[in-house]
């Protein structure tokens, strides 16, 4: 089965079976669904939606604004966009809602419908609860022919979001124009493509080099921006040099740096950056999840500042950044969440303040990384197989090291003097995701593999 129908929105593979894979049915049924959780909620009928460049997006994108025009919404379609351009632009507009049509880093068969709420957030999980019981129960009713909605079909929301970033006072446009850098992009092919280079234009960028721009939606590589994905823009800078690399997911929510070097800057460490820059220029709270590096933790306590992890998940990392009035926090994967636009990852965002960081810091890029500490990552993960006692086996794993230092508030995560690994069931994915941490590649990747191990056992 690859339908997965969460309390974020529903993904899946296009084509086959309804109830399966991500058919027409499916999708008008959790559309109408949405719809109608939104009309609960107010007699708004307005919601913006937007999607990525993947070849079933059309599709997907006309059988959403039907079944909301059939609602009686008024549907303002911003096309292919980005998803934190969807989350600005649903509050500026006063909307209801919004719907972003992207499977984030999933390969190009699959596609999903993203919820938002007023504000341009994620819906909660009471939210996304009640939305499941109005599509498992089909409490839905449509509007008759004087009642039906509208498509406003809106092009510049781009430009308006990337307006918004640069008028943000810790952008500086003006030092990062006077740079004269050299950047090469991978947009693999889909909104980043368009909206990456959009904003190093806006940003003043002297040359711009662009790899996999061409919106297509034919992912040139694997859409995942991690190292093993990303061998073709690490080549180029290697033989062509550049003083920096930007990688994007689909939809532009994660974002990845690749230095001068032509080596990852890492994903992690995106985060880290850009908390060290806002982190100078005011002092704060900082957030990030339970797999995030420690090189957030310690970087926060460098800058007296108190850090907290979240459960996985940007709607959790949001909720916490607001209890601890964060103003900078995010997820590990590349996402960087800066409430003073908006609250949502947003990689257009991360993009202009690490400019502004790595250009004011007076480095390199690989000279900037190396001024935060070594930490090493390895992501494993298990597929799920009918039958499997997923429960029963994070049970034993908590068992087996209940001595140590457990946290169970998502799946369960064991921390170790210099090492950690975190074990949780994937939200996205019919898989169990593995996260390690240790002070080298060798000791993270050999934790994940001893915890892959022991997890068979358990089996």
């Amino acid at each position: 089965m690859t339908l997965i129908s969460s309390i974020s929105g529903t993904r899946g593979t296009i084509g086959g079976s309804v109830g399966d894979n991500l058919t027409p049915i499916d999708i008008v049924q959790f559309a109408a669904a949405f719809g109608t959780w939104l009309t609960l909620k107010s007699n708004n009928r307005t919601i913006v939606i937007g999607r990525d460049a993947r070849p079933s997006g059309e599709m997907v994108q006309n059988l959403v604004s039907s079944t909301l025009v059939g609602l009686g919404f008024k549907v303002l379609d911003l096309g292919i966009s980005t998803t934190p351009t969807v989350e600005v632009a649903v509050p500026e507009v006063q909307a209801a809602g919004g719907i972003i049509l992207t499977a984030s880093h999933n390969p190009v068969e699959w596609n999903a419908l993203k919820l938002l709420n007023a504000r341009g957030e994620f819906v909660t999980k009471k939210d996304g609860l009640e939305i499941l019981e109005i599509l498992n129960n089909a409490y839905y009713t449509f509007s008759d022919v004087r009642e039906l909605g509208s498509i406003e079909p809106v092009s510049d929301w781009g430009a308006k979001h990337i307006d918004k970033i640069l008028a943000l006072p810790l952008v500086d446009k003006y030092a990062v124009e006077k740079a004269k850098l050299k950047i090469v992009v991978d947009g693999v092919n889909s909104s980043g493509g368009i909206y990456v280079p959009q904003i190093l234009e806006a940003m003043g960028i002297a040359e711009i080099v662009k790899i996999n721009c061409e919106p297509s939606g034919w992912f040139s590589h694997n859409p995942e921006p991690l190292e093993k994905n990303l061998t073709e823009i690490c080549d180029y800078i290697k033989a062509n040099g550049a003083d920096l690399g930007i990688c994007v997911d689909p939809d532009v929510d994660r974002l990845v740096f690749i230095d001068n070097e032509g080596k990852m800057f890492g994903e992690e460490y995106t985060l880290v950056a850009v908390a060290d820059y806002v982190l100078q220029h005011t002092k704060s709270a900082v957030v990030s999840n339970l797999s995030s590096s420690r090189a957030l933790r310690d970087l926060a306590e460098r800058h007296g500042c108190p850090y907290y992890a979240s459960a996985v998940g940007e709607v959790n990392v949001v909720e916490i950044m607001k209890r601890r009035d964060a103003l900078i926090g995010g997820e590990g994967n590349g996402g960087i969440i800066y409430p003073e636009l908006h609250y949502g990852r947003d990689a257009l965002v991360g993009i202009a303040l690490f400019l502004s960081h790595l250009v004011k810091s007076g480095k390199t890029a690989a000279e900037l990384r190396a001024t935060y500490p070594n930490y090493f990552m390895a992501k494993e993960k298990i597929q799920l197989t009918p039958g499997m006692d997923i429960d029963g086996l994070l049970a034993a794993f908590k068992e087996k090291y209940k001595d140590e230092k457990v946290n169970d508030i998502d799946g369960v995560k064991v921390d170790f003097e210099e090492s950690w690994v975190h074990l949780r069931k994937s939200n996205t994915e019919p898989i169990i995701r593995i996260y390690t941490e240790a002070k080298s590649q060798e000791a993270a990747q050999k934790l994940a593999q001893e915890v892959m191990e022991e997890l068979a056992s358990f089996a």
